[in-house]
């Protein structure tokens, strides 16, 4: 009969037990992990394709439709014959239809992946340009420069950008409290969108008439009376500021998890928050300045995305293509309820943003 272990030792036997359990359960959780991890991969990438294919449905019917319809069969005709395709198809497509469309595009994933910037680096979901008063501050600028200065083109780009660089550093510097807390930064950046609609109101009281009616149609926001060479201006934006925006998205991640354990893992937080937060500023008042600030596409847009996509992330790609989806159906909306009447988009997108964030704030925990 074996002898029974020493007082105060322990049985080899359960060491032997307890490793072998182990060594049975880290392949098996591994496993578990990476197989989680496909899922989630698949979903993104199921995701972002229907998002695309929808995008790409609402630029066909942006091409197509409207006071002057275009069957496929002229659209495929004009489209080979390029600009310089004559007559009344290809006047309507390449003058009218075409930028609309194309600035549509270009808005919508602009204004979503700065709304996607700031509620991801401030964890906060009413962190969006247009709730904080980045977008106001752009506008306030804008239209300073259109009833004042009479600017336009890159001066009022540059303008829009100024305001919105001035507004986001002076929420920053307000908010700071040896840190940056996520609800106070968005009460400061509320207190700044109420002042830049104050603003605003000066303005157009005191401007004239005819460069008024200009500046309100602008304030609302829209995507009609496109031109090719603001369409540009902001096309070149973006493509250098998305891959800017790619590299930062590790960074991004990171920030999510808190600003101890961001700096744990050797991110250099204020240095990184600033950056992104300039690129959102950038992206929110490039656009703003050739849109007008179109209401609510940051505040759903990357929310909508998150909750398709379910990883934790930021979601960027899936939130640009929801921006889009949302730009384009809006502009489609008003093409089939309205076709005669030059409502801006952003009316619609504010007929849609204005009950989410009651619903948020109505059903909010926090």
């Amino acid at each position: 009969m074996p002898a029974p272990p020493a007082s105060g030792g322990t049985d080899p036997t359960e060491d032997t037990g307890h490793t072998a359990r182990t060594e049975r359960t880290e392949p098996t959780a591994r496993a578990a992990l990476a197989a989680a991890l496909r899922r989630r991969r698949t979903r993104c990438v199921l995701v972002c394709t229907a998002l695309g294919l929808a995008a790409v449905a609402l630029v066909l019917v942006g091409l197509a439709t409207g006071p002057y319809p275009l069957s496929p069969g002229e659209l495929a005709r004009i489209l080979a014959g390029g600009p310089e395709a004559t007559g009344g198809g290809s006047f309507v497509f390449w003058r009218l239809r075409a930028p609309t469309v194309a600035l549509g595009v270009l808005a919508g994933a602009a204004f979503a992946l700065s709304g996607a910037l700031f509620q991801t680096l401030v964890r906060n979901p009413l962190a969006s340009p247009d709730i904080l008063g980045i977008s106001g501050g752009a506008s306030v600028a804008a239209v300073f420069g259109l009833l004042v200065l009479g600017v336009s083109g890159i001066g009022l780009s540059l303008l829009a950008l100024a305001g919105g660089f001035g507004v986001a550093l002076a929420i920053y510097a307000l908010a700071w409290r040896g840190g940056v807390g996520a609800y106070r930064f968005v009460l400061v950046g509320v207190g700044f969108a109420f002042a830049g609609q104050a603003v605003l109101g000066y303005l157009i009281s005191r401007g004239d008439v005819r460069e008024v009616s200009r500046a309100l149609a602008w304030t609302v926001g829209g995507i009609g009376g496109a031109r090719w060479d603001s369409i540009a201006v902001l096309a070149v934006a973006l493509a250098i500021l998305l891959p800017a925006l790619a590299l930062t998205r590790p960074a991004l991640q990171a920030l999510q998890l808190g600003d101890p354990q961001a700096g744990g893992l050797g991110v250099r937080v204020e240095r990184t928050r600033l950056g992104i937060l300039a690129l959102g500023v950038t992206l929110a008042a490039l656009t703003t300045a050739v849109t007008g600030p179109i209401a609510f596409v940051a505040f759903i847009g990357p929310p909508i995305a998150r909750s398709l996509v379910r990883d934790g992330g930021p979601a960027l790609v899936a939130a640009a293509l929801t921006g889009v989806c949302v730009v384009l159906g809006a502009d489609a909306a008003l093409g089939a309820f309205l076709p005669d009447s030059p409502v801006p988009v952003g009316i619609v997108t504010g007929a849609i943003g204005a009950p989410y964030l009651l619903w948020l704030l109505a059903t909010g925990r926090s």
